[in-house]
């Protein structure tokens, strides 16, 4: 824990970066060795492989993604005898503290290890710190977002009001009378409490600080708090499934990744990690012992911002939210999916990028294969095209475009037909 005089909240956010990957690269081995010893589904899903030869970037990005959705589908499948599908490596008792539940429902389990979702780094970048109340109004009903923000505070030396959500009112009596420091929980809240104290005409002086996760929080709204109610809110990324993946400091340029995970950007659709500044998938791959998560792919989309960060934080920094990875869409009665486009794709090395856009009126569905490539041999277009069919069982025409001409927002698929 860090000292309230400090700049950083431990020394592992100014290492080196070289020193940082062969950290990482050094766990990742026993981390992987782990999660197929102790977590049944994963044992299969990493059936075939060598956890002593996982050591690199490269290595992990050859082992299979486990997207949010196969998660469900394997929770589901052995929920009678399992309710956490095998991804669990403790059972219930003193290890396992709590059970959450997702929408899905996916269920997790909180360990009892301090700082469990690893959020107190987030908080102390937020201007944090110990001895401080911290207004909590994080969900604390059945999802863990009350509890991931909490863990952290109290890790941090916080103590915490169990705000949680709705109560308006009583949320401003709350902060009038016990004045905490600052405030956790979804901007969008936030807004509405400091707006139903001005109606009721009651000061918040001593909320001068904010961590607001879970929807997006524009600029326009983080001028609004700094400009009309003195508040300095920061935000950071975090899931029910791996904890803090990201967090954004004083510099507000871009979201600094958290020390206990190695984050990759991905083709959607697929596990092969785009270029640094591509938009693509978030994949995690954590170092929970409890709930050992190998290559995780949270559907969400984000892209590497090249360079360290202002505040001398040294890891990489990604550009935040950017929308959602599954991009599946149902043409003329059939579902496509991301990765199919890829499958298609894979099968011409020539091809730099692709986006396929269904367009028309509904029941009238065009497919387009818009495909980058700097030197087209001939006949590609009437392959590919062949090649979709094959894999979709649609027909789609093609569309050579230049290199860079395809829009970079990590779109695989863009629905384009009018709903009117």
């Amino acid at each position: 824990m860090s000292n309230n005089d400090q700049a950083y909240y431990d020394a592992l956010e100014t290492r080196e970066p070289q020193e940082r990957e062969r950290s990482l690269m050094e766990r990742l081995p026993r981390q992987i060795a782990h999660a197929q010893k102790a977590a049944p589904a994963l044992a299969g899903i990493l059936a075939d492989v060598d956890a002593s030869q996982v050591d690199s970037r490269a290595a992990l990005a050859r082992l299979p993604v486990t997207r949010k959705s196969e998660l469900l589908a394997l929770q589901q499948k052995e929920r009678a005898t399992d309710a956490f599908g095998g991804f669990a490596a403790i059972g219930r008792g003193p290890l396992m503290r709590r059970v959450f539940a997702s929408p899905g429902t996916i269920y997790e389990p909180e360990g009892a290890a301090p700082d469990y979702w690893r959020t107190a780094r987030a908080l102390y970048a937020a201007g944090f710190r110990a001895g401080e109340l911290v207004h909590n109004c994080f969900s604390y009903h059945m999802t863990p977002a009350g509890s991931i923000m909490e863990t952290g505070a109290h890790a941090l030396g916080c103590t915490v009001f169990a705000g949680g959500t709705g109560q308006t009112e009583q949320q401003v009596d709350a902060i009038a009378d016990l004045k905490p420091a600052g405030y956790a929980g979804t901007p969008s809240f936030l807004k509405i409490i400091l707006e139903k104290a001005a109606e009721k005409k009651t000061r918040l002086a001593s909320m001068t600080k904010a961590l607001v996760s879970g929807e997006a929080c524009p600029p326009s709204l983080v001028e609004w708090f700094s400009s009309q109610q003195g508040m300095q809110v920061l935000q950071c990324y975090a899931t029910a499934d791996v904890g803090l993946i990201a967090y954004e400091t004083m510099a507000r340029q871009g979201l600094v990744l958290d020390e206990g995970v190695i984050l990759e950007i991905v083709r959607p659709g697929t596990g092969d990690p785009v270029p640094t500044g591509e938009v693509g998938e978030v994949v995690v791959t954590t170092f929970n012992l409890d709930y050992p998560l190998v290559r995780f792919g949270t559907g969400d989309l984000s892209a590497l911002m090249p360079g360290p960060c202002p505040t001398g934080r040294t890891n990489q920094r990604i550009k935040g939210w950017m929308g959602r990875a599954d991009q599946t869409t149902k043409v003329r009665g059939m579902f496509v999916h991301p990765g199919q486009v890829a499958a298609v794709v894979k099968r011409f090395p020539e091809v730099a990028r692709a986006r396929l856009v269904v367009e028309g009126e509904m029941a009238d569905d065009r497919m387009t294969l818009r495909v980058e490539c700097a030197q087209p041999p001939e006949g590609l277009a009437d392959r590919m095209a062949e090649a979709i069919r094959e894999v979709t069982k649609l027909r789609g025409d093609v569309q050579l475009v230049a290199p860079g001409s395809l829009p970079n927002d990590g779109k695989v698929i863009e629905d384009a037909r009018s709903y009117k």
